[in-house]
């Protein structure tokens, strides 16, 4: 963490950050360098007044002390009382906004001229609008909404309007907006709301949800299988931080960067999760792709080795396949919620459904698809009692239906690697593909 007296011009000022992606996202937008200043409650309002800073976002839970010690505050600050962005201006005075607003109305805008053809206004005004919980990111959603023509209803754990009665009394609602943080890394997939409820919201036209890791959260996920657009938070990180930037900088940016911004986040840190059957390659390709594409690389069996101190072909013949694959689940649960991973599944991974939420949710789905007379089946039991062709018969339905893509192998690890590489749009240099017949699969 920055938190050293040599203060960065930029930066989050929150009390525990973690892991923030807003270091990178403003380095492109040009407010760098851009650091994380991690502070006490007691030690904020001399940091707001006195550090030489010139812009910083805050997060919680300082939101409501930066607008209050702020000189001069926008028109959405003094609506809301909080404040996530803070300028310094030559005069020293120090200007409070909420870009949150922003950010949420940006993508808010966007999805609904994607996904209905109308703007956020032309399609929300008069219309009712459900927001889960109440809390701190409600606050810039409502507003949003509201600004929007919307009948904004707020659901929380307890009032008049709960999670107990949202299905029967809002089957009319068209936009469902989650701002709890239910489905958020590490605790994902989990969705705040159940599918009988969901199934009762009859008239929705999509699904947001302000959490942005995982890319897609179990709200977001649960819209999917019911046929309904959704999208998860990012868009309103970045474009909160484009807004906020261009007050930083004290110019307009260019609009198009949010876009770059949110695909170049998408592509570091989104995982590419490979399948297909066993003898099929995925750990030899994915150790190699890993390598091209300097990601950290994790074979699922070697992981269920770790976590449970005994082999995948040793569970299966001691404890039955049963329990194997409730044991595999545990361990693909905890990797697949990662982001930046190259991940080879075992070939049975596909055999049960609940793991297609958990290699879903933050990855690219690859199915590496060998001619069944090229299959080993060494320390392979199923392949071995069951017959490669019956397996084939059960899972290659599964692989071709869970897969984005789907990579014909090309005879050698170096080369799937490769191909796996420009099909997801990762640039190989010349020397990575140097002796591509010479790596054998």
């Amino acid at each position: 963490m920055a938190t050293t007296s040599n203060v960065s011009p930029y930066g989050l000022l929150g009390r525990t950050l973690g892991h923030s992606w807003s270091p990178r996202i403003h380095g492109v937008f040009g407010s760098s360098p851009y650091a994380l200043f991690e502070r006490e409650p007691n030690d904020v309002a001399a940091f707001i007044r006195n550090a030489p800073w010139r812009g910083i976002n805050v997060t919680i839970p300082y939101k409501r002390e930066a607008a209050e010690l702020a000189d001069v505050r926008s028109p959405r600050v003094e609506r809301l009382g909080v404040a996530n962005t803070l300028v310094r201006r030559d005069d020293g005075t120090i200007f409070a906004d909420n870009t949150d607003v922003l950010g949420f109305a940006w993508m808010l805008d966007r999805f609904l001229k994607r996904h209905t053809g109308a703007s956020a206004r032309e399609r929300l005004h008069g219309q009712k609008v459900i927001i889960l919980g109440s809390g701190g990111a409600c606050q810039a959603v409502k507003a949003a909404l509201e600004d929007a023509g919307s009948n904004v209803v707020v659901i929380s754990r307890a009032g008049d309007e709960t999670y107990a009665t949202l299905g029967e009394r809002h089957a009319d609602a068209v936009l469902l907006v989650n701002t709890t943080p239910v489905g958020m890394f590490p605790h994902c997939p989990a969705s705040p709301i159940l599918d009988e409820t969901f199934d009762q919201l009859k008239s929705l036209v999509g699904v947001l949800d302000v959490v942005y890791n995982p890319e897609r959260t179990g709200l977001c996920l649960m819209a999917e299988r019911k046929g309904l657009p959704a999208e998860s938070g990012l868009a309103m990180l970045v474009s909160q931080a484009f807004f906020a930037s261009q007050s930083f900088l004290g110019h307009a940016l260019d609009e198009s960067l949010v876009e770059q911004v949110e695909e170049i986040l998408r592509s570091q840190t989104r995982n590419v999760v490979l399948i297909g059957m066993p003898g099929s390659g995925k750990t030899s390709a994915g150790r190699r792709l890993a390598r091209l594409c300097h990601r950290p690389f994790v074979d699922l069996d070697d992981s269920f080795v770790v976590d449970h101190g005994i082999t995948p072909s040793e569970c299966i013949r001691s404890q039955g396949e049963a329990i194997f694959r409730q044991m595999e689940t545990q361990t693909a649960a905890a990797h697949a919620s990662r982001s930046g991973l190259v991940i080879a599944c075992g070939g049975g991974i596909v055999t049960q459904p609940r793991n297609y939420d958990y290699l879903h949710q933050n990855g690219t789905i690859v199915m590496l698809d060998r001619p069944l007379d090229q299959l080993s089946t060494n320390d392979r039991p199923l392949s071995q009692s069951r017959g490669v062709k019956a397996l084939a018969d059960e899972r290659m339905p599964l692989y071709r239906s869970w897969a984005d893509l789907t990579l014909p192998c090309t005879g050698s690890a170096q080369g799937d690697a490769i191909e796996i590489a420009k099909m997801l749009g990762i640039g190989v240099s010349v020397d990575q593909t140097a002796g591509v017949s010479d790596s054998p699969a």
